[in-house]
């Protein structure tokens, strides 16, 4: 492999010319970069000319094939397939409803993952401490068919462990699926015990990598253990912690389908409490069979979320210059 040549500039500073030979350890990573190159461009950019759909009125032509169809036959309607949203009589349920539990989960996924990293970083049994890791991780490898199951059978009216509490106890039995007032907070629990995990093991690999010297440092000066934790955990983990939340902000006109789809069943009595965005380009695109409504707020919620990341990271960057995610 050449080196690289010295350059000695006034002053006696020796200056290393920058290298513009392509090297064999930059063949080896661009080899191994390969996959990821390959399954971004197939399922995040190939998807993307899908956006035509959301600014035409797709029809089908026999014979023709799905491209010819999509962009020879079928006609620019401009932003004709948006106005189904907002003509709906529910939209402001429906923007409440999406708007307003991702505020919720977003408040708690910045604070209850940090506090829990914290609190099992501080255990003295590292055992304990991966059993405790293992279980709040798990649910996050849970699809929500499965979590849909789960919650039935503690939910069902005639079967259900909750129930059968109630009646042992003589009470009577609630009709959960029917009564919507318990569900934001059910839905809210059960999208916290499924998610956290992850967002807790991102703090907890970011705590395992501060310098331990601080902290003996800050023992051998008298620091109690909560003063460790505002003095160097939570600093150090504040690039993280924006990291985070600018992220979730991007996402918070996007609703997990399956929380509020499926771990309700599809119950119409929990309509006012359930239906978000997702839910409602869902049904609609079952009984109506049209593609251009559900890709036209599809692009709208990746425009807004886009807008709002860039608005958050601008402002997180105003608050700490060195945190930020761009």
């Amino acid at each position: 492999m050449k080196k690289d040549n010295l350059a000695v500039r006034d002053g006696g500073h020796v200056v290393r010319n920058k290298r513009k030979r392509f090297t064999w350890d930059d063949l080896e990573l661009t080899i191994l970069s390969l996959p990821t190159i390959a399954w971004l461009i197939a399922f995040c950019y190939v998807p993307m000319f899908g956006i035509v759909f959301a600014f035409k009125n797709y029809k089908y032509k026999p014979g023709k094939g799905f491209l010819y169809s999509l962009f020879v036959s079928s006609k620019w309607v401009g932003m004709k397939n948006f106005e189904f949203l907002f003509r709906s009589p529910d939209i402001a349920n429906i923007f409440r409803n999406t708007l307003g539990y991702n505020t919720v989960f977003l408040l708690i996924g910045v604070t209850l993952p940090v506090a829990l990293a914290i609190m099992i970083t501080q255990l003295h049994s590292r055992r304990v401490a991966k059993v405790c890791q293992t279980a709040v991780f798990l649910p996050h490898f849970l699809s929500w068919v499965v979590i849909s199951y789960f919650v039935y059978a503690f939910l069902s009216t005639d079967k259900g462990l909750v129930n059968s509490m109630i009646v042992a106890l003589g009470g009577n039995p609630i009709l959960w699926y029917q009564d919507p007032k318990p569900w934001p907070y059910l839905l809210v629990f059960i999208n916290t015990w499924k998610t956290f995990g992850y967002s807790m093991v991102v703090y907890m690999a970011t705590i395992t990598g501060i310098d331990q010297s601080l902290y003996e440092s800050a023992v051998i000066d008298g620091a109690s253990k909560w003063q460790q934790t505002w003095g160097i955990t939570i600093p150090l983990l504040r690039p993280v912690i924006s990291i985070m939340f600018i992220m979730n902000v991007g996402n918070i006109f996007a609703t997990d389908f399956g929380l509020f789809f499926q771990v309700t069943r599809d119950s119409n009595s929990l309509i006012n409490v359930t239906q978000t965005l997702d839910v409602y380009v869902h049904k609609a695109l079952i009984q109506s069979n049209n593609y251009n409504y559900s890709s036209a707020v599809a692009l709208m919620q990746s425009v807004f979320g886009c807008i709002l990341l860039i608005i958050s990271n601008i402002v997180i960057k105003k608050i700490d210059p060195e945190s930020g995610l761009f």
